[in-house]
């Protein structure tokens, strides 16, 4: 059976807190985008933690849900990855990149469904 986009977020906000993301946040967008229905947005704090993120989430959500990302963009040396899932949107940063771009306060219209600090 197909993960709806809700189930989807929450498969991969399972797999950051194994791998200990910080500031994890899941964003409603469906009522202000159509570019999507998530966005699932944490912190890295070293590029070694976000490489183990980014393999994490790629691989343990291929292999128990058989998804996997239609697109991924950047590096954990970058300081910010975007995994496109299609329905729910992957955001890796580093802190200081993440304050910088500050995607939560652009989207702030939107609604949190999920805020682990």
């Amino acid at each position: 059976m197909a993960l709806d986009s809700l189930e989807l977020a929450r498969a991969i906000v399972d797999v950051m807190v194994e791998k200990q993301a910080e500031d994890i946040v899941v964003l409603d967008l469906r009522e202000v985008s159509i570019l999507t229905d998530y966005f699932v947005i944490a912190n890295a704090t070293s590029e070694r933690q976000g490489q183990a993120l980014l393999q994490g989430i790629r691989g343990e959500i291929k292999e128990a849900h058989t998804v996997t990302p239609l697109h991924v963009e950047g590096e954990p040396a970058s300081g910010w990855v975007l995994m496109d899932y299609g329905s729910v949107v992957v955001h890796l940063f580093a802190p200081e990149m993440r304050r910088y771009y500050d995607l939560e306060g652009f989207w702030r219209n939107s609604r949190v469904v999920l805020r682990l600090i």
